[in-house]
């Protein structure tokens, strides 16, 4: 993607990971609107046991730390998360992988969670841990931020008007409304999360391997295990020169467990040794 060239005004590809979190949210949301007609109580459980609360996590819903970002409290708000994350996740899934942008959303909405954990421990701006959030904007603030530093020459038209901006100063935008509305007191407590993702999506970017944590695990563990295979090799190939020198022949292995041929014509295909 260009960094300089505007951006157009189309949807972005509806598939991947960001179309796998995008429908999972609104089944929720559904569900949820669905059984809130049928039964109100049971809906309160669920949000009390699936949202963000800190005082809950400090005391085991651990899973809180991410569930809450499936949740909605209405359809403006789960409309503009939705439309936010398909635009501004597509183009970084497109851009970076499915994987890399898997990473990055979740991270941001661990983070996020973390984040608020922290800060209302700490009754900075007389924020409470009783206090509760959900909602996806977390991940796509972390999301936001990658976009900015990676992209942050891409530029937005603000529909309906007829101005254009730069990504990076969009994001810088939305981050110091953000900031003022947590600077507030209580009741910008919702906001913690957005900063806490973006905080964690822009410490991702700047950190992270090229393609991610997982893949970069996984190349790890594949490493161990050749390793240990190499080693097993070079293990039983010490233990057949052992054997053969019993037998009073001389069998020599190379540092990796390959065969020296004992031919001075060095031939590969030559096994008259072993007769």
């Amino acid at each position: 993607m260009p960094r300089s060239s505007p951006m157009m005004l189309s949807f972005p590809p509806f598939a991947g990971m960001v179309r796998k979190i995008i429908l999972a949210t609104l089944a929720i949301f559904f569900a949820l609107l669905l059984l809130r007609w049928i039964e109100p109580a049971i809906v309160g459980s669920i949000f009390a046991a699936a949202a963000l609360t800190p005082s809950m996590v400090m005391h085991g819903a651990v899973w809180q730390l991410v569930t809450y970002s499936f949740l909605s409290g209405g359809i403006f708000q789960v409309a503009f998360d939705m439309l936010s994350l398909w635009f501004i996740g597509s183009y970084l899934e497109t851009t970076y992988g499915t994987r890399w942008v898997t990473e990055l959303y979740f991270i941001s909405v661990v983070g996020a969670a973390l984040t608020t954990v922290a800060v209302s421990y700490s009754h900075i701006f007389h924020m409470t841990q009783y206090a509760t959030t959900y909602g996806a904007a977390g991940g796509i603030f972390g999301l936001m931020a990658a976009f900015g530093v990676l992209l942050g020459d891409q530029t937005f038209m603000l529909f309906p008007l007829p101005i254009s901006i730069r990504a990076k100063y969009l994001v810088i935008i939305y981050m110091l409304i953000a900031l003022a509305s947590v600077i507030q007191g209580p009741s910008g407590f919702v906001y913690l999360a957005y900063l806490g993702g973006a905080l964690f999506g822009y410490i991702y970017v700047k950190h992270a391997p090229r393609r991610g944590y997982a893949f970069a695990a996984s190349e790890r563990a594949f490493s161990l295990r050749n390793g240990y295979y190499r080693w097993k090799r070079r293990r039983a190939a010490r233990k057949f020169e052992v054997y053969m020198r019993k037998h009073g022949r001389n069998v020599k292995f190379d540092g990796q467990g390959r065969l020296i041929d004992p031919d001075e014509k060095n031939d590969p295909n030559d096994r008259r040794w072993m007769n």
